[in-house]
């Protein structure tokens, strides 16, 4: 079978480079077109940026609910796989298509009842920004199913080690976005100028291309996993589903509300301390592809080898993924640190823009760098099936650990510690991070040698 010759037997550092470089250039391909959309939106106006800024929180959520479902089918379908459990992997993927038009549902209700007082909260009473938000964000929750298509049949990919033909799909996303961005934004070719509603559409178009093309190639190209399509799931496999993807939702969810909260908080700075913060956001996305990519090549290389019993070769893929992510995130690091305002300049930034920004850049920097212990570790822990661990780690980081020093920031006026809140409570959670891979490792790791035997062959 050709899977276990990809996950099973491939030494490891080339299989995490193998799995990990077509999504890490789909990643960047993905990014970029979200940052060119933030481009494209600074030129109609700073109050755009902030409208689609504030709107962040909000895709937060959707993306919440297609991550938890494509986290846990990945890991299921991939552990399903290890086991030789063919009837398994077809029962999950058709639950898995299923619980995709459930999550689009829950957009559409979320965007008919939450965005309209959503805005009137998070603008401040600016009709303006509002106005922006709202056009965006309501075109991209309502035409979200292309979104949804799109994490369920690239997961597919992903989980039979066909990391190509993922990039092919994302890739037609994002070229039919960036195609389609400036002639619906600024109104070219005959179209009407649609502003920050042009953006969205140009998302949701793309979104629905990748899913379509997805779907194609799950068909044609991915014999290992029969796309087999019936309403008459099985209780147990959404459960298995659920149980991986609900604390990944969980984590994404509470990204969402943070954002909710860290807006709030800078609104009492100035608007342009909202704009700067989404900028960061998106610049985030791009500095830390190559750790997130390794993310999505880890979690189905440990669950089939967990699966098949092949301790040896989840121990060296645990070691090679944190030495990759310093190794990247060391380069990130310095580039940021050099570069802040060329990077604000982007966003066609004001005198205003630039003095506040250029210290929030050189500090997030630092907080990029940090998190990316915890990112390996979620994906560990995803990797086992055990997104609670996952679920825990983020809370510890971005409410426990955080909140705290984002209100001594904002009591004192002083923008500089709420940047620096981020590096802090990044680097506070590594040894919990390290003390439930510790619990990982006894209880999971550790066991598959009285499981499995200690003469088993592996093939590093």
């Amino acid at each position: 079978m050709q899977k276990e010759s990809i996950m099973g037997t491939t030494p490891i550092p080339r299989l995490i480079i193998k799995m990990s470089i077509p999504l890490i250039i789909s990643l960047l391909v993905n990014n970029l077109y979200n940052l060119v959309d933030s481009i494209f939106v600074s030129r109609v106006s700073e109050d755009a940026l902030t409208g689609i800024s504030i709107a962040a929180p909000l895709q937060m959520l959707m993306i919440a609910l297609g991550c938890g479902l494509a986290v846990g089918l990945n890991a299921m379908v991939s552990k399903a796989m290890g086991e030789k459990q063919p009837e398994e992997v077809k029962k999950t993927t058709s639950a898995a298509i299923v619980m995709a038009f459930g999550a689009y549902l829950i957009n559409v209700i979320v965007c008919l009842l939450l965005v309209k007082p959503y805005f009137a909260w998070q603008a401040g009473g600016n009709e303006v920004i509002a106005r922006y938000g709202i056009s965006y964000i309501r075109i991209c929750m309502l035409f979200s199913f292309g979104q949804m298509l799109q994490w369920v049949f690239d997961r597919l990919l992903i989980a039979t080690g066909k990391s190509n033909l993922f990039l092919a799909t994302l890739g037609t996303a994002s070229l039919v976005n960036v195609i389609l961005d400036p002639i619906l934004i600024f109104g070219y070719f005959g179209f009407p100028a649609m502003g920050t509603a042009g953006a969205a559409a140009a998302t949701v178009t793309g979104q629905l291309a990748g899913g379509l093309l997805g779907i194609y190639l799950n068909i044609k190209r991915n014999k290992e996993i029969p796309v087999h399509f019936t309403l008459h799931i099985q209780k147990k496999y959404v459960a298995n589903i659920l149980k991986v993807g609900i604390p990944t939702a969980i984590v994404q969810g509470i990204m969402s509300v943070m954002g909710i909260f860290i807006n709030t908080i800078l609104y009492q700075f100035s608007s342009t301390a909202v704009a700067i913060y989404g900028i960061l956001m998106k610049v985030q996305n791009l500095a830390q592809i190559g750790v997130q990519g390794m993310n999505n090549g880890l979690i189905p290389i440990i669950a089939y080898n967990y699966g098949a019993g092949k301790e040896k070769r989840i121990h060296e893929t645990i070691r090679c993924a944190f030495l990759y992510a310093v190794i990247i995130m060391t380069v990130v690091l310095i580039s940021l640190e050099l570069i802040p305002d060329k990077i604000l300049m982007l966003f066609d930034a004001s005198e205003q823009m630039i003095r506040l920004g250029i210290p929030a850049v050189r500090i997030m920097s630092v907080s990029f760098f940090v998190s990316s212990v915890g990112i390996i570790f979620a994906a560990i822990f995803q990797g086992f099936g055990n997104g609670n661990y996952s679920m825990y780690l983020a809370f510890m980081r971005q409410v426990i650990l955080l909140i705290p020093i984002l209100l001594i920031g904002a009591a004192i006026g002083n923008i500089t510690v709420i940047w620096s809140g981020f590096v802090v409570a990044e680097a506070l959670s590594i040894p919990f991070g390290m003390w439930l891979y510790g619990k990982v490792t006894q209880n999971m790791i550790a066991p598959m040698a009285e499981t499995y035997g200690e003469n088993r062959v592996e093939t590093a």
